[in-house]
């Protein structure tokens, strides 16, 4: 299991613009392909809740017009299909749990449904991979969706992620945040 290629290298897979010549649609490392597929996840999350479409056409949507292709002038790495459809579709399926355990590491006067979209699809993905990914180490789950939120957000946002996001580990999975992350045990 190669778990240390999840850790986190920054800023959102953007392969250049399309006038770069040397870049190529798709391709990246399967790293890349993850932040790629996790960054999507959270846009799909972000359309479900804003127009109310359902998750199997968004994916769809996804798949054959965004995911690896052009958007706005700038070619993004292929996003990694079967984590991509695992967290939209989990997510989106298990929305009603994941916002009774996100309610319980929100501050009481900031609950679920009043959250920012953005937000709110952030920390449901987040929540569904600790929830559902106990293979990949909590602290990469964090650290990709505190990446993904800098994607969005220049304030205090990144930091509310973090700090929920480590809580919802704390409750349901304080062991496995007990070992060391493997992604820095190679450095």
């Amino acid at each position: 299991m190669a778990q240390s290629d999840d850790a986190r290298d920054g800023a959102p897979p953007k392969r250049g613009s399309s006038g770069s010549g040397s870049r190529r649609t798709g391709g990246g490392s399967a790293k890349a392909r993850r932040k790629a597929a996790r960054l999507a996840a959270v846009q799909a999350l972000y359309q479900i809740d804003l127009t109310g479409t359902n998750a199997e056409s968004v994916l769809g949507e996804f798949i054959k017009h965004r995911l690896g292709h052009e958007v706005d002038g700038d070619t993004y790495v292929a996003a990694d299909p079967q984590l991509f459809s695992d967290i939209l579709r989990g997510a989106s399926a298990r929305r009603a749990e994941l916002d009774e355990m996100l309610g319980t590491c929100l501050d009481a006067q900031w609950p679920v449904d009043r959250l920012e979209l953005l937000m709110r699809a952030i920390l449901r993905a987040g929540a569904f991979e600790l929830l559902v990914h106990v293979d990949t180490h909590p602290r990469i789950v964090i650290s990709e969706y505190v990446d993904v939120s800098h994607a969005f957000f220049a304030g205090r946002e990144p930091a509310m992620v973090n700090g929920v996001l480590d809580k919802l580990a704390r409750a349901i999975r304080a062991e496995d945040l007990a070992t060391p992350d493997p992604s820095r045990a190679a450095r």
